[in-house]
């Protein structure tokens, strides 16, 4: 029996400390999903601010207004009966890290920081955050009281962890945790994750796309489930070109794809696809069933 799923990546054009057009154009992303029936939307790395925001990332401001964003979006009726997940730096005791904000109906679900940073090429990421270094830890997050108006909630788990829900479990990494050898979705999917989710701020070089597709091949090729790449698209105000080529796949091969270049500044990519192909997918690899078995979680 099929247990299917409609999931949405998003490639939107954001640009540094556009907080207005920033909000809106992840607004217009979340309500393109819904209306192609997805029940989980995702976006890029850092959407709600922007990724070139330098060293604004240490001003208070940007802190503030990024979760005026999210208060902005919880309240919206568009934003009912569907998961959501952006980004967005948080400021935990006094430590700032580069986020993913999950939320459902009202309510926030988990902050995921980014566990491994990037400082090559024209990456700076250490200059303005800090790395979750805690596997499998999360922590109380006391949420801003504008937050805590709207949700009811005065904290919620800050740190590396999954979203179960009825059907599946959802785990998230950020752009150069899927670079690494010691990769986030690796120990996620052994601890029974099927959907990873990547918000990324990916910028063009020659032939760089084609090692991210092998990287997301191999991910899901390796360890089953489906693979949700969200990428930038345009300029941001800084010197690169973010790509785009937001994708979804399932055990090792690309179910959707959005296109590279392009004028469009929010373009939603939808698929659907059977979680009970994943469960199959991973039960034949016997010898993953192994290794999951042996999983600390």
């Amino acid at each position: 029996m099929g247990r299917k799923v409609t999931l949405a990546v998003s490639t939107l054009n954001q640009w540094a400390m556009d907080f207005d057009g920033n909000y809106k154009r992840v607004l217009k992303s979340i309500k393109e999903a819904k209306a192609k029936g997805a029940t989980f939307r995702s976006g890029p790395e850092l959407e709600i601010t922007g990724y070139g925001c330098a060293d604004h990332f240490h001003e208070s401001d940007t802190l503030l207004h990024s979760w005026e964003v999210v208060a902005a979006l919880l309240k919206d009726s568009i934003c009912q009966d569907i998961l959501i997940d952006v980004g967005m730096p948080v400021m935990h005791r006094n430590v700032t890290y580069n986020c993913r904000v999950i939320f459902l109906n009202k309510k926030v679900l988990l902050i995921r920081p980014k566990m491994i940073l990037c400082d090559d090429g024209n990456y700076r990421e250490t200059r303005w955050f800090a790395p979750w270094t805690k596997a499998r830890q999360v922590e109380d997050y006391f949420l801003p009281r504008m937050i805590q108006d709207i949700s009811g909630q005065k904290t919620v788990p800050f740190g590396d962890a999954l979203i179960s829900t009825v059907d599946t479990c959802i785990g998230f990494e950020v752009c150069e945790e899927l670079w690494n050898p010691c990769s986030t979705h690796i120990s996620q999917a052994l601890d029974g994750a099927e959907i990873i989710v990547n918000g990324s701020g990916s910028y063009h070089e020659l032939r760089k796309n084609y090692i991210i597709a092998d990287l997301i091949k191999s991910a899901t090729a390796k360890s089953g489930g489906i693979y949700m790449f969200n990428n930038l698209r345009g300029c941001d105000g800084e010197r690169v070109y973010y790509q785009g080529c937001s994708s979804i796949a399932i055990n090792g091969d690309f179910v959707a794809i959005a296109k590279q270049f392009a004028l469009p500044e929010v373009e939603v990519t939808t698929a659907t696809v059977d979680l009970e192909d994943v469960r199959a997918y991973r039960n034949l690899v016997r010898s993953r069933a192994l290794k999951a078995a042996q999983s600390e979680a």
